[in-house]
């Protein structure tokens, strides 16, 4: 199977999606508790956003890359192609943060992100794609999770701010990181250096499940996502769900989830052409996240968001609501104002790729 598929199209668009509407709500002091993080450990819907959309990259490595390295295409310009576009995906994110930091008051420069992260593991996968075996794969799979799994134990604790994550995030970036804690100044960032190591092996483990759909090996697929969120589970008894620190437990349970929700539109939308829901979103996913983040600076350095959610949300449907409804209808509006731009690109064949 070399096609591009529908339903992995539509599964990346639905985790954009997902992403905007737990990003954009219109007052962060009222969200449902399904649409925020995790204080710490466990694991919300939301802390499953990131993860698929990781796991995502690797499946469409393994369909995008090994099919033209069969064809013969050689191994050194797919290599280049690939690292070529991570380094503009990981430029566009630090240049998102710039502007962030000069245009909104409040802001301070942040060095890692989303969109650097997906640079880094978007550049490893496709080496490892190109360039190893199926065993090799597994053997960095198990060698990152458990390696990983020792470095949190050597660093003596997975507490906030003092965990050997944060300590390292403080010690590379300094103050430019996502949090800062005021009482001892030590910085921590959900996507910072050293729980990238464990987002590679999310996408490898996409990268893996996408060789199987390839081969439309179906059992093996709902057989590995079950194995992936019991083994998630079991080793969450020792180590546990934790985003932040995108612990190994962490790693096997989102990827279980993730293997069985790839499964569930591959079969209803590939298989039984049910419709593509979400795949405007998914061809055009870099575009819409990074206009995303683009158009909330914009709308806070105008000085419009607060009045825009004051006059069309909350002014009147706090009373008859109370302040979770309006907030949730403005994150939706958001996501739905995006639809209807991804939609128009759509329409006019317009793709954006970095």
């Amino acid at each position: 199977m070399s096609k591009r598929l529908p339903s992995l199209d539509a599964l990346r668009g639905c985790t954009v999606a997902a992403m905007l509407l737990v990003n954009d709500p219109g007052d962060w002091g009222h969200i449902y508790a399904p649409l925020e993080h995790a204080p710490w450990h466990g694991c919300t819907p939301t802390d499953l956003v990131f993860p698929f959309f990781l796991f995502v990259v690797g499946v469409s490595s393994a369909l995008a890359l090994l099919p033209r390295l069969e064809q013969g295409v050689a191994p050194g310009a797919l290599v280049k192609a690939a690292l070529w576009r991570a380094l503009r995906i990981l430029a566009l994110g630090v240049a998102i943060n710039l502007l962030a930091a000069w245009l909104l008051p409040h802001a301070h420069l942040r060095f890692p992100g989303v969109l650097q992260r997906i640079g880094i593991c978007f550049a490893a996968v496709a080496l490892f794609a190109v360039h190893t075996r199926p065993r090799t794969q597994w053997i960095a799979i198990g060698g990152i999770l458990l390696g990983y799994w020792g470095l949190l134990l050597a660093g003596g604790s997975v507490a906030p701010w003092v965990n050997i994550v944060s300590r390292t995030d403080s010690v590379v970036f300094g103050h430019f990181v996502y949090l800062i804690d005021p009482a001892t100044g030590r910085g921590h960032d959900p996507e910072g250096l050293l729980a990238t190591l464990p987002s590679l092996a999310t996408t490898l483990l996409g990268l893996r499940v996408g060789c199987w759909l390839r081969r439309r090996e179906i059992r093996r697929l709902l057989i590995a996502g079950v194995l992936l969120l019991l083994l998630g589970a079991l080793w969450s008894l020792w180590l546990p769900l934790n985003k932040n620190l995108w612990t190994s437990s962490f790693v096997l349970w989102t990827a279980g989830w993730a293997t069985l929700a790839l499964l569930a539109f591959h079969w209803l939308i590939d298989r039984h052409g049910w419709p593509a829901w979400g795949r405007r979103f998914g061809v055009n996913a870099i575009a819409a996240y990074a206009g995303s983040e683009l158009m909330q600076i914009l709308l806070s350095a105008l000085g419009w968001n607060q009045p825009i959610y004051q006059h069309l949300f909350a002014g009147w449907m706090t009373p008859h609501f109370g302040p979770y409804v309006p907030s949730l209808a403005f994150a939706i509006a958001f996501v739905t104002v995006w639809w209807l731009i991804v939609w128009a690109m759509d329409r006019r064949r317009v793709y954006l790729k970095l």
